[in-house]
């Protein structure tokens, strides 16, 4: 497999990706179930719940539909209306890999914010308001109680399911990875990872395929296993109390 030059671009793509969904997920996620848990208004703030949630109960496949339905070259609401509209060229999104880092990034956040939220809108709903109400007596404002108290009391939440993740770097969720662009092999540049490589390998009639997909699921189990031990080793170094184990 490493002899091959599709191990450098899976391996790339697969960290590259899962590193943004991490880090940028966790910003996101932290952010949303901050907002959600500002809103005062009881039927606002399910309201935006449902609507933020929703995206995750919808399948890539509808998804991948959703994203052609904007970027086809013909018929795209982009193509068709907007860049026409800024007086440019429409572009042939479906072969051109510059623009999918981009376009599978802003679809993962769109997809799993919402969902991601819901765990740390529970933390947030386990911190003693007594903290808040004590808070508000010292002079603090809104954004210093969330400063002082949510975002500390969140960390171990934080530190738990970012190791999870970080175990998981080597696995790509296969359906954005796969419908979402259509499996077009012009984007493989791009879009190429570790489950997607698999499958296509097992797809594929050729000799010594099926040796290729075992010895990348392989590697990819291995590497998942050590990243797990290395980054619970590290935070137990730095915060033994937010360890895993």
């Amino acid at each position: 497999m490493f002899s091959s030059p599709d191990a450098w671009v899976i391996t790339r793509n697969t960290i590259a990706y899962n590193l943004l969904f991490i880090f940028g997920g966790l910003v996101f996620n932290v952010a949303m179930a901050i907002g959600l848990s500002e809103l005062r208004n009881k039927a606002v703030s399910k309201l935006c719940q449902t609507v933020v949630i929703m995206p995750h109960f919808l399948s890539y496949v509808i998804v991948s539909f959703l994203v052609l339905a904007f970027l086809h070259v013909e018929n795209g609401l982009i193509n068709r209306s907007l860049i026409p509209a800024l007086g440019l060229e429409g572009v042939d999104w479906y072969s051109n890999p510059k623009y999918w880092p981009w376009i599978l990034v802003i679809v993962n956040f769109w997809k799993t914010t919402g969902y991601g939220s819901v765990v740390y809108l529970a933390g947030i709903a386990g911190i003693d308001t007594s903290l808040y109400e004590a808070a508000k007596v010292d002079g603090a404002s809104r954004w210093q109680q969330i400063r002082y108290i949510t975002l500390p009391a969140l960390v171990p939440l934080m530190v738990v399911l970012t190791i999870l993740n970080v175990g998981k770097i080597f696995n790509s969720d296969f359906g954005l990875f796969y419908q979402v662009p259509l499996n077009t092999g012009a984007l493989y540049p791009a879009t190429n990872v570790i489950s997607t490589y698999v499958y296509n390998m097992l797809m594929s009639a050729g000799t010594g395929s099926v040796g290729m997909a075992s010895a990348a699921a392989f590697y990819q189990s291995i590497v998942g296993f050590i990243l797990v031990m290395t980054t619970n080793f590290i935070v137990k170094k730095i915060s033994p109390e937010n360890a895993l184990f």
